[in-house]
């Protein structure tokens, strides 16, 4: 069954003619097409027993076009969407109308409001299910994006100096990347010095690499319409005895999890198993963010891998494990990687060693 006949079935059973696609990333998953209408409106129409109509800006219609095999219809800037979109619309949408609740803005939501009179209910979670289980082409596109990940943090290795700032170093590697034929990075990426690693979102700067201390990469790229997302940390001239410890004990706590999922498993209890060594450390105060997340088309998806998600492990499956212990003031240490669950257990993207490496 086609992913767009899913959606199809979907309706039927809740006795609802349309759902309303407004991610692009999801209507590149369900339809191969892929684009941004920045301010302007996207929206694929799913109906129970028509045709899907993609409705978009006129300046994208023709690319579309060239890929959909259903109808495409672009509107002008000076048009308004919401009068063409009613006016196109083969249904009535008088019942249950299912849209990407986390998608939509107040102007998307009242603007279909308009057009529409029937109670909007949430696909969200249809499309997340839709999502979590990825087939064998799909690992084999993130497993190039994982190799190309591994490129780029080799790439900020051998820019270390402590001559260099973060962001000379971030320059080098995003500069590298294209060289190689990457479409984009799959996120900001973060180069995170001394104090500045021990926030887990710090924001890279002109900050020159720090001697004797950690150094943090956290990194993805997008390529073949697919994500990766890795972090290492590194060590930079020969940091004290404390920084190594909290490092081999996120080490310990990385490893464990890893090692500890298998289909069967929860959500929760992966979580728990790193967890429980960085709590017993004595440093769980200091991990304050859930184990992972999931990634595919997205760099974050559906799951989350934290306390109090029961959801059951499932072969196939692709999620991070990325314990972090950030001691303000200190040193910041995170090991990250993004992978896919077998039978046999966890099998990462990323294949850079995870031994505290020195530069």
């Amino acid at each position: 069954m086609s992913k767009l006949s899913t959606i199809q079935t979907f309706l039927q059973e809740k006795g609802a003619e349309v759902a309303i696609i407004s991610s692009p990333t999801t209507i590149n998953y369900l339809t191969g097409y892929y684009g941004d209408p920045h301010e302007r409106q996207q929206f694929l129409f799913v109906f129970s027993d028509k045709d899907p109509i993609l409705f978009l800006p006129q300046l994208d219609q023709v690319r579309a076009s060239q890929i959909l095999s259903f109808p495409v219809i672009g509107y002008l800037d000076s048009e308004n969407p919401w009068e063409k979109i009613k006016a196109i619309l083969p249904v009535k949408g008088t019942g249950p109308i299912y849209a990407e609740f986390d998608n939509l803005n107040l102007t998307k939501f009242n603007g279909l409001k308009t057009v529409f009179s029937g109670d909007f209910k949430d696909l969200t979670p249809t499309i997340n299910h839709m999502k979590l289980i990825k087939s064998e082409d799909e690992i084999k596109k993130m497993l190039v994006a994982g190799d190309f990940a591994d490129k780029a943090v080799q790439v900020g290795f051998d820019a270390i100096s402590l001559e260099a700032t973060e962001l000379d170093i971030i320059a080098k590697i995003e500069y590298e990347m294209k060289k190689q034929g990457v479409d984009k990075m799959s996120f900001e990426t973060m180069v995170l010095t001394g104090d500045n690693a021990a926030n887990p979102h710090g924001i890279p700067g002109m900050n020159r690499i720090e001697n004797n201390a950690l150094l943090l990469f956290d990194l993805g790229v997008e390529t073949l319409g697919y994500t990766s997302d890795m972090t290492r940390t590194v060590a930079v001239g020969r940091p004290d005895a404390f920084k190594k410890d909290i490092y081999a004990i996120c080490l310990e706590a990385q490893l464990t999890a890893q090692d500890f999922v298998k289909p069967g498993v929860t959500a929760a209890e992966v979580d728990q198993a790193a967890r429980h060594v960085i709590e017993k450390a004595g440093y769980g105060n200091y991990f304050n963010h859930r184990l992972g997340h999931g990634l595919g088309m997205e760099v974050h998806e559906f799951p989350s891998i934290a306390a109090g998600n029961d959801l059951v492990i499932e072969e196939g499956m692709c999620f991070s494990i990325e314990p972090g212990i950030y001691i303000p003031g200190k040193v910041g240490v995170r090991i990250e990687d993004c992978g896919y669950v077998t039978k046999e257990g966890f099998q990462p993207f990323t294949k850079t060693s995870k031994e505290l490496l020195y530069y």
